[in-house]
């Protein structure tokens, strides 16, 4: 596996363990304000989509039959998606402070930009992938 997949898996990984500790005490203490938004975020964001992308990046380029289109915009990928996802739990908790949804939209951007870097990424990649060929005649 490349190193991209490896770590959008830990991500992931890291993110589940983290929304299931939130969802304890959640249960605990009852969905309080923030933690429910971040818990569904981390596993939504985090576990999920995480996943999905260490998944795409391992399986797409091999069903294309290339490779990936960009290695470094998968990089940065890595980058924001973990940037914007963390930047959104301190949103949420900032929000629930003072009320202002600054930090939240700010990072909720940064995390809409790694979202279309992995489509465009995709995208490209699937692309580029050339078509079956047909089978020859039967000679007669």
């Amino acid at each position: 596996m490349s190193s991209i997949t490896v770590w959008f898996i830990r991500c992931a990984m890291i993110y589940f363990l983290l929304a299931i500790l939130l969802g304890l005490q959640m249960s605990v203490t009852g969905p309080v304000y923030p933690w429910m938004p971040i818990h569904v975020h981390f596993n939504l964001l985090g576990w999920m989509s995480m996943m999905v992308y260490g998944v795409g990046y391992h399986i797409l380029p091999r069903f294309s039959g290339r490779p990936l289109w960009s290695d470094k915009l998968s990089s940065w990928q890595l980058w924001l998606a973990n940037i914007g996802l963390i930047g959104m739990a301190i949103g949420w908790w900032v929000r629930e402070m003072s009320g202002s949804t600054t930090v939240l939209l700010l990072f909720a951007l940064v995390e809409s930009v790694s979202i279309v870097f992995f489509v465009l990424n995709m995208l490209k990649t699937i692309k580029a992938a050339p078509a079956p060929a047909k089978p020859a005649a039967p000679a007669k």
